[in-house]
């Protein structure tokens, strides 16, 4: 199960290129998120652009600000097979993946960070994945799969994901695009 609420921008206001000021299961950090319709047009990712085969409407945009970030925190359960117990004993994977891009040849760009936290907030683990290059995306509009998976570390209590779009070049627009977000936890038979 896919711990991160909204991960597809699919819920909440959006669809055009202009900002909204909420995002459904986010916090803004800061900037000005644009969720945009694959079928807008005008420069944006396509559903007949590199993405995911299986892409809802929408995906997530930097909007029109140098830097735009989004946050979410989220309590790892306490118990089960995925549990505080599991964590404790090594017993507990996780994964991270999301599809990030960006248009054209320019490097605006998304990158997402997952930090598990201890019970008094001290980061104790990090996977980073993106920024996606122009050279990466072979200077085309779109979005390619970064993914990342190791063992949630014991005493892992929470996880903070946040997503930083970056405008690199000049305009007006924050072209890092993502969408397919997604943190699971994975029940292992040993210690990892």
């Amino acid at each position: 199960m896919n711990l991160v609420v909204n991960g597809d921008a699919e819920s909440g206001p959006g669809g055009s290129a202009e900002p909204v000021g909420t995002v459904t299961g986010w916090v803004i950090g800061q900037g000005a998120p644009a969720l945009i319709a694959y079928s807008l047009g005008g420069g944006y990712p396509t559903p007949a652009d590199p993405g995911p085969v299986q892409r809802g409407s929408r995906f997530f945009s930097g909007g029109n600000t140098p830097r735009t970030t989004l946050v979410q925190d989220i309590v790892l359960p306490a118990a089960g097979a995925t549990g505080r117990a599991a964590v404790d004993a090594g017993r507990v994977r996780y994964a991270v993946g999301a599809w990030l891009g960006g248009y054209a040849a320019q490097e605006d760009g998304a990158r997402l960070s997952v930090e598990f936290r201890d019970t008094r907030g001290t980061p104790v683990a990090l996977s980073v994945l993106g920024p996606v290059t122009a050279a990466e995306r072979g200077a085309r509009t779109g979005l390619v799969e970064r993914t990342a998976a190791a063992a949630v570390p014991p005493g892992a209590r929470s996880a903070r994901v946040l997503l930083v779009f970056t405008r690199t070049g000049g305009g007006t627009s924050n072209d890092g695009y993502a969408d397919g977000i997604s943190l699971t936890l994975t029940a292992t038979g040993g210690r990892s």
